[in-house]
């Protein structure tokens, strides 16, 4: 399975609005430097997670991007599912019905594609795995091992630091 690079780059997006913890909006053209990303691409990305209520697009020359939500019920699925769409990464066309399997009898189409079945269970594990993990989760992570993130991350948007 291969994803675009929009859901890096969103979901990298979102974090850094998590970070920043406050109702300011950012603009797409420093979000985009602050990920050396090009800015009419990330917009695009961008309005795509406003459509989903994810972001908040807030018009206007101090306009810009923030959470629509909290960073708690955003989850990986939700960012994944925005950007890449809803459908199923895997999609079976039965094709062991076709060529030496053109020849068999239906009945020997009876069961289920054992395939089909395997690769939808993997899909379901892959997408239960992304709605379990939040935003807020990916964040409490990453201050973990980088207890320096946020506080940097705030410098960089120009946010005074907290606590």
């Amino acid at each position: 399975m291969r994803m675009s690079q929009g859901v890096e780059w969103t979901l990298h997006i979102v974090l850094t609005l998590a970070w920043l913890d406050d109702d300011q909006p950012v603009s797409v053209g420093k979000l985009a430097a602050g990920h050396d990303l090009p800015a009419p691409y990330l917009n695009k990305q961008l309005q795509v997670l406003a459509k989903a209520e994810i972001l908040e697009s807030v018009p206007g020359s101090r306009g810009g991007f923030r959470l629509a939500r909290a960073a708690s019920s955003i989850t990986l699925m939700d960012v994944v599912a925005a950007i890449e769409g809803p459908q199923e990464a895997f999609r079976c066309a039965e094709i062991r019905q076709h060529g030496v399997g053109a020849a068999l009898p239906r009945s020997a189409f009876g069961a289920p594609c054992a395939i089909s079945i395997s690769m939808r269970r993997a899909e379901m594990a892959w997408r239960r795995e992304l709605a379990s993990r939040t935003i807020a989760d990916i964040r409490a992570e990453v201050d973990e091992n980088a207890p320096d993130a946020q506080r940097l991350t705030r410098s960089a948007y120009d946010r005074q630091p907290t606590g």
